[in-house]
């Protein structure tokens, strides 16, 4: 039923560089990028590789895009696909998604808990939103005004402990529409200009009925700049499996005028994010 590919122990995927001296880009959402010597004929398993040594990101959770397509290991014919095959060239920017958690069927009821530290001059809060897509079309949001939009999330309003605010939002997967086809979380700042004065914005996700037990978390230092940033995605993956990836995307926007944030998912949801 599923083509089988037989690899040799001492199979070693291609990664040889060209000798003109020419290089391309993988990059992440949040800025972090490295710069790799060029080839044609470079296997895109070749390239996982280098992006794991290089980038410390593990291979099985590694998804590259170019020019909106996915970089498959493997063509359709069963070949072992390469860079050409996709149309890279010199000075091209690879971008790198990172699984953070592939949920298995029999997970329904989880939570999403994005928190921050608090600025010098005490207790302040971000705001946690969702924002519910189908394709490129916001359906929904979610956040301390809308805290159940729909039967399948709900929104915890503030949760303010001694060193950190908290948003939570509980979600029943299996509830959801089934036009939902992306969840993108964020956090933005509603008093101030930016995000900068709110230490090391969280995320964490765990099972609800186990929520001692991390099931995948990130910090990002970087969003300081700017409004908003969107923490991670939820979205169907190709067999309808539900699968979170870390974002880090930075942009304007909060939760008085979600317009820019939407601008910059869609934008996402373009490159096949």
């Amino acid at each position: 039923m599923f083509k089988e590919y037989t690899v040799a122990d001492d199979y070693a995927p291609s990664t040889t560089a060209a000798s003109d001296g020419s290089s391309f880009t993988v990059s992440l959402l949040n800025g972090e990028s490295a710069r790799f010597p060029f080839n044609p004929k470079m296997e895109v398993e070749g390239l996982k590789s280098l992006v794991q040594k290089q980038m410390k990101h593990d291979v099985n959770k590694q998804k590259l895009l170019f020019r909106e397509k996915e970089l498959a290991v493997y063509l359709e014919n069963g070949d072992r696909a390469r860079l050409c095959d996709f149309h890279v060239q010199p000075n091209s920017n690879i971008m790198l998604m990172v699984l953070l958690f592939a949920i298995p069927e029999k997970i329904n009821d989880v939570v999403f808990d994005l928190y921050w530290g608090y600025p010098s001059t005490g207790m302040d809060y971000l705001d946690a939103s969702c924002l519910l897509f189908n394709g490129k079309q916001c359906d929904m949001l979610c956040d301390y005004a809308r805290r159940q939009p729909c039967p399948a999330i709900r929104h915890s309003g503030d949760v303010m402990k001694p060193t950190q605010g908290h948003h939570t939002m509980n979600v029943s997967l299996k509830d959801l529409p089934s036009s939902i086809t992306h969840l993108f979380f964020t956090l933005s700042a509603w008093r101030s200009a930016n995000i900068s004065r709110y230490p090391n914005p969280s995320l964490k996700f765990y099972e609800a009925a186990n929520p001692n037990k991390d099931l995948c978390k990130t910090t990002f230092g970087h969003a300081g700049a700017y409004q908003a940033v969107v923490m991670c995605s939820l979205s169907r993956g190709k067999h309808g499996r539900w699968e979170i990836f870390e974002s880090g995307k930075c942009s304007a926007g909060n939760a008085r005028n979600y317009e820019p944030l939407k601008e910059t998912i869609q934008s996402l949801i373009a490159q096949g994010f």
